[in-house]
Order: C-alpha cells, then structure tokens, then sequence
C-alpha cells in the first residue's frame, strides 16, 4: 500500500518548506538509496538536485 505524501508543511511563522527526495547512487553497495530534506520555498530547490 502506498503512503501519502505531505506536499506543504507549515510552522508557526508561516514560512512555506518543500519536502525533496532526492534518490543516490550508494558508493559501498551500488544500490539507490533515497535521501529526504525540507527546505524553505525561497530557497533554490534546484540547487538541491543539482548538487552531489
């Protein structure tokens, strides 16, 4: 069964985050392993990605 993902999370200072998955290449196993942050949506979430 599949979880449900919360797109917005809020705090009291009513400031917006984004929650990214970001999924990465293990270097001991080879496997993909998924890594999650919040980040604010003022922030460059495509600097997120783009970095290793």
């Amino acid at each position: 069964m599949a979880k449900k993902v919360v797109a917005t999370l809020k705090t009291g200072t009513n400031k917006k985050y984004t929650k990214c998955i970001k999924m990465v290449k293990s270097d001991k196993t080879g496997a993909y392993v998924f890594k999650e942050q919040n980040i604010l949506e003022d922030a460059d979430v495509k600097a997120y990605f783009a970095a290793k």
